[in-house]
């Protein structure tokens, strides 16, 4: 009965899609908002005060990180410490989900995971405000967010039937849900309480807003469909063994992690060394001579997920016009086209540190175009990516493999992070021009392998339905996952 009962719910609509979407999207937001929050700071935190004498030397487990980093790879300086600090958290945060979908797919379930992975970080934000206490805030971060992350992007997919046209709408409307926390948290966090009034002020707004999110995501249950744990114990849900089929999608998401590495590589120096080069060689006045207001350096964290919200509908309108003359690109040229767009971005920052004589700062127009270009990259590629693994990986696995797309931003933030050390080393437009150099290399890589795996992921594809129509289902049933 209350299996039925969720089906029934999950049956209602909102905008076009299962009511269950704008619950997701707004917890979403709001742990975007506590992640992004703390990621606009983290580096400025590192470097303006928690890598300082003698607040250092109160950290507990600090240096001994140092000693293991220094052992890897030579001395480090104050930046290029806080970089491999930077780089290895947030390539943590995408290693645990991996862990978190499996578990969830074979023992918790996906509610459960995300409620569990909702109070550690929440917890977590909370402890950072105590500076001695530093690593122990990350640890817990890393592993709340593997139990939260791959489960509530897996529950979108499942609010939807299998073969669902609606699903790749239904990832882009909860990419801008993402981006709105991400928008907010840097202007709350970091320009309106980090940067003025300290740090600790900003970890704490990014876990009252974790808090908010958990709280919606509670009452968001009703709406939502069992999980698949849930089903095979009630017998809705047959388990069977992977096919022949299975395993070559499984294939074909492995490969394409590969390429995706280094965009995640590249496109997280946003809130590394893109923060220093905003706190250090920009001139930030919005209008010299007229109109001398600084732009407060944590203010260009909100760039991107604002440009995200705004380009999106445009985006996907451009796309359905390709659609309508059959010239949309397929899955794989769409990530390849968003990783040249990246390319292009640092190339930007490559020409603009170039142009610009030593001692002197780069107008703040510069970034604004590096992160316009960047942002219709992260659309071509991002947000595809999710809707792939939904639709493509086995249901089965769903959660595990959606933890398996989410290790490419593992990989790639621990070589962002090795990456962000060679920026106190190089020339800038030298550093600039490896950033380049990698997205435009794996692009190429991507566009190259469109042609092997389009046949098999087209079998996994979408079956063309109405956009905006009911389920022609018996609403009794359960939805199965999508995929």
């Amino acid at each position: 009965m209350a299996l039925a009962n969720a089906a029934r719910s999950n049956s209602a609509q909102m905008f076009g899609h299962p009511r269950g979407l704008t619950y997701l999207f707004t917890t979403e937001m709001w742990e975007r908002f506590a992640y992004y929050g703390m990621r606009a700071i983290l580096i400025l935190y590192l470097v303006n005060f928690l890598l300082l004498h003698p607040v250092a030397e109160s950290v507990i487990g600090l240096a001994a990180t140092k000693h293991l980093f220094e052992y890897l790879t030579g001395p480090l300086n104050t930046q290029q410490f806080s970089s491999m600090i930077y780089g290895t958290y947030t390539a943590f945060v995408y290693l645990t989900p991996f862990f978190g979908g499996m578990i969830a797919d074979n023992w918790v379930g996906q509610r459960y995971s995300v409620i569990i992975g909702g109070l550690l970080m929440a917890i977590a934000e909370f402890v950072l405000m105590v500076p001695s206490l530093f690593v122990v805030g990350l640890l817990l971060l890393i592993l709340g967010n593997g139990f939260f992350k791959p489960n509530i992007s897996t529950q979108v997919g499942n609010l939807y039937r299998e073969g669902d046209s609606r699903i790749d709408r239904a990832y882009s409307i909860f990419y801008v849900g993402i981006n709105v926390g991400a928008f907010l948290s840097p202007i709350i966090c970091g320009s309106l309480l980090g940067e003025p009034y300290g740090y600790h002020w900003g970890f704490c707004a990014a876990g009252i807003g974790m808090i908010l999110g958990l709280v919606i995501y509670v009452n968001a249950l009703r709406t939502l469909p069992p999980d698949r744990i849930a089903r095979l114990r009630s017998k809705t849900d047959e388990k069977r063994p992977l096919t022949g089929e299975d395993w070559k999608a499984v294939f074909a998401l492995v490969l394409l992690c590969i390429p995706v590495t280094f965009f995640w590589a590249t496109y997280e120096q946003q809130g590394n060394t893109m923060n220093l080069w905003a706190q250090s060689f920009t001139d930030r006045r919005l209008i010299p001579g007229l109109l001398d207001w600084e732009i407060p350096v944590t203010l260009f964290q909100a760039f991107n997920p604002a440009m995200i919200v705004l380009f999106t509908p445009l985006v996907v309108w451009f796309w359905g016009r390709q659609a309508k003359k059959n010239t949309e690109p397929t899955t794989v040229t769409k990530m390849a086209l968003g990783l040249f767009m990246l390319a292009v971005s640092y190339a930007i920052m490559a020409l603009a540190a170039y142009i610009t004589p030593a001692g002197h700062t780069t107008s703040w127009l510069w970034l604004f175009a590096f992160y316009a270009v960047i942002t219709m990259g992260e659309l071509y590629l991002s947000p595809i990516g999710l809707a792939l693994v939904a639709r493509v990986a086995p249901a089965q696995i769903l959660s595990a493999m959606m933890g398996l797309w989410f290790i490419t931003s593992f990989t790639g933030n621990l070589l962002q992070g090795y990456i962000g050390t060679y920026f106190t080393t190089l020339d800038k437009p030298h550093f600039f021009l490896l950033c380049t150099v990698l997205g435009a290399g794996a692009g190429v890589v991507t566009w190259i392998f469109n042609f092997p795996l389009k046949p098999i992921l087209e079998k996994r594809g979408p079956t063309a339905q109405p956009e905006l129509a009911e389920p022609q289902a018996d609403p009794h049933m359960e939805p199965r996952p999508a995929g």
